[in-house]
Formats: structure tokens, C-alpha cells, sequence
């Protein structure tokens, strides 16, 4: 489901594993998890709510089985 004009509250990364989380305002119940599968994707969805964060800008998030698997930078 998609999640729109979300703010991202925190980010956090491990460095190993694809183990990325985030906290997106209104969306879900805490730390949501990036979808693992590949690590660049990981990585680039990572980035792009990490940017999001440090530039004050919203996201788009699409969240299924509460794992964030596509995020879009507004």
C-alpha cells in the first residue's frame, strides 16, 4: 500500500545483511524494515529516505507485509 507525503523520522543501518530500517511518520507502529532482496536496492531506498530526512523533504512509500520494498523523494 502506498503511503503519501510521509515525513521520515529516523533511519537506521547495520553493515551487513541488507539490515536498513526506518521510521516514516504515520506509517505503520515503529521501525519498518527495508525490504531485503538486493543490495543495491536496499541501498538506493536507504539513501533516498536518508535524504529525505537531512533535507526536510517528504516521501512517498509503498509498504507490504511491513516492509518498505519502493520509496519515492517528493
Amino acid at each position: 500500500m502506498w503511503h503519501n507525503a510521509k515525513t521520515v523520522v529516523r533511519v537506521h543501518t547495520k553493515n551487513g545483511g541488507q539490515q536498513s530500517w526506518a521510521i516514516i511518520d504515520g506509517v505503520g507502529s515503529g521501525w519498518l524494515q527495508i525490504k531485503p532482496g538486493a543490495a543495491d536496492g536496499v541501498s538506493n531506498i536507504h539513501m533516498l529516505l536518508s535524504t529525505a530526512l537531512s533535507n526536510n523533504r517528504k516521501v512517498d512509500v509503498f509498504v507490504e507485509q511491513d516492509k518498505i520494498s519502493q520509496a519515492t523523494l517528493r
